[in-house]
């Protein structure tokens, strides 16, 4: 049965990455620009199965950061032992079978989700952060923002050459941030198998920008 469809406006706190503060942000708009979970994405994969309840979890925040704007607080599902359990299975199951090395967590909350996929798939966790917060060398990835730009960076021995990477974020929106990670991920010579996110804003198609890698979602908005 086909999916009813819904376009959205969105908007986040301001921040070095995607999913700015935490909070997704969704305003009501006019026209289809959803696509269903298994539209036009080439080899992209999105896994959504058993994951629709989690959207009971999340806390719409009226009119914040300004009116108009409706946040989605993903906070309320983090704290809830089954959602939180729910979600990093459902975003680990798909690389089971992937034999993943490491995996890239985004600042910050791909740090919560990436740990604990990381622990599921017995890989390790690398941290990819924004400018100046990592302590040893590093390599930095620029990226454009709707107004300007930013920058990622990963320790320049954090990975091996030849190692599976996952990466793992809380939201895809217009999937810049996630192009400059898997970016930062090649040029250390590791080999990216895929990408997870908790949240997809679909009318954005940041899905785009990631070309053909594989790509797993929990939520579309």
């Amino acid at each position: 049965m086909e999916r009813r469809r819904t376009s959205w406006k969105v908007g986040w706190a301001p921040g070095g990455t995607e999913g700015g503060d935490g909070r997704l942000a969704r305003r009501r708009a006019h026209g289809p620009s959803d696509r269903a979970a298994d539209g036009d994405g080439g080899e992209q994969r999105t896994a959504r199965s058993n994951m629709e309840h989690l959207k009971a979890k999340i806390r719409h925040v009226p009119d914040f950061p300004k009116p108009g704007i409706n946040f989605c607080d993903i906070t309320t599902l983090l704290r809830d032992a089954a959602g939180l359990s729910d979600v990093v299975e459902g975003l680990t199951e798909p690389f089971r079978a992937e034999r993943i090395d490491l995996v890239a967590g985004i600042e910050s909350r791909g740090f919560i989700l990436g740990a604990a996929i990381a622990d599921r798939l017995r890989a390790g966790f690398v941290p990819v952060r924004k400018p100046g917060k990592l302590p040893a060398a590093t390599l930095r990835q620029s990226y454009e923002l709707e107004y300007g730009s930013d920058a990622l960076e990963i320790h320049v021995d954090a990975i091996e050459t030849g190692q599976r990477v996952l990466i793992v974020d809380d939201l895809l929106a217009t999937g810049g941030t996630a192009a400059a990670a898997r970016d930062l991920v090649q040029r250390t010579g590791g080999e990216v198998v895929g990408v997870a996110f908790l949240v997809e804003l679909t009318f954005l198609d940041g899905r785009k920008r990631l070309g053909e890698t594989p790509l797993v979602v929990g939520l579309q908005y």
